[in-house]
This record gives structure tokens, sequence and C-alpha cells, in this order.
């Protein structure tokens, strides 16, 4: 069972990730869908996807939960029948879960890729990153505020929200571990603590929601 990591991020709040090395047969067995993400499943091409979505079945079961505790609202955001909250991510061979008793979160995996220091004016202000002159680290810096600004957007799951208009994440440093964000939408503001991790070239980031 390769579970990769969990992080018990305060009593009411913990994270599980999986690395993906089954198959997808081993990662059906044991594993009982509800007809509606039997289709789902069903409807995704790539393997590697099935796979993912399977793993994250496991990762639902380590935190004791069954596939038919899941259900979507119409904005496509997961919720647990119990009333706490979870946040589903999945990238390549990693996934991940995030489950909070009280607090609304969010999760993101991401692969640092070169290609996000190419199409990063579309989610962020690029002119504030003028002075990072390795490319390794813009590429870094720029996935955590990506990861950062999805699983803000996870979190609020509201259809017309922008990454770059709405979406602001708090400058940090390469030596952080953690930040802040605010969504500015329609006149209301929202605060969120927001925290990541980097593993074998991937970065993890995950928020929550500040309701001081």
């Amino acid at each position: 069972m390769p579970l990769y990591k969990t992080i018990a991020v305060n009593p009411r709040i913990k994270l599980y990730i999986w690395k993906i090395t089954e198959s997808e047969n081993e990662l059906a067995l044991n594993i009982k869908l509800t007809n509606a993400c039997q289709l789902r499943m069903d409807g995704m091409k790539s393997e590697l996807h099935r796979r993912g979505f399977l793993s994250i079945r496991h990762l639902m079961g380590l935190a004791g939960y069954v596939d038919s505790d899941l259900f979507y609202d119409q904005a496509g955001k997961p919720h647990l029948k119990d009333g706490k909250h979870i946040s589903i991510t999945h990238s390549y061979q990693f996934t991940g879960i995030i489950i909070s008793q009280v607090d609304e979160v969010g999760i993101d995996i991401e692969k640092q890729r070169d290609k996000i220091a190419i199409i990063g004016h579309k989610f962020t202000t690029m002119e504030d990153y003028g002075g990072i002159e390795s490319q390794i680290e813009l590429v870094k810096k720029l996935t955590i505020i990506w990861g950062a600004k999805e699983s803000l957007f996870k979190i609020y799951a509201t259809h017309g929200l922008s990454f770059m208009d709405h979406i602001y994440i708090n400058d940090f440093t390469k030596t952080d571990s953690s930040t802040t964000g605010v969504i500015n939408y329609k006149g209301s503001l929202t605060n969120y603590d927001i925290s990541f991790l980097e593993f074998e070239g991937f970065t993890c980031v995950y928020a929550i929601k500040n309701e001081v």
C-alpha cells in the first residue's frame, strides 16, 4: 500500500498523499463505487486517471470513508455526507485528499514543469518575479502560486472566479513553507492560510479558510 505521506495539520485536519504504483486491477480490489462514480471512471480514457481515481478511494478508506460517503454539488465541489470537509487532487503518479472536521479546506498537487514560466502571466503578475534569476526557483515559486490559487478556487467553488483578478497570494521566500491568501470577489473578502511542501519534483499546496 503506497501511502506516501500523512500530515496531521492540526487536531481537526489531516492530509493524505498516495503514490500510484499499482495496476488498475490491483487498485480496484475491495473498492465499491457508486453507479455514478463507476460511470465517471468508465468515461476516463487515461488509465493513469482511472488509477488515480481508485487510489483516492483508498485514501478515503484510510480516513474511514467509502465512495458512497462522497457527493458533488452543482459546482463540482466534493462533500462528505457527515458534514466534514474534503478536497481532492491528482497529478500524474500522486493523489491526495485533505479532510477537515470544521474548517473549509482545499488541496492541490502539481508537477514542477518549465511550462508554468510560459503561462505564468495568465494567473499572476510576472513583473513581481523579475529578480528570480534561476529558472528552477522561478518554476518552483510559480508552481506554489498556481497550487495556492487552485486550492482557494476549490474552496470557493464559484463560477466566474478569476485566478488573476480575484485570487491574491501574499509573497513568500524560498525558505518559507506557508503564506496567506485572499479572495476578493464581488465586494466580499475571504482570507486563507496556505501551506506547501515539495517532493520528487512535485509541489503540494493546501489551504484553510480563515474565519477570523
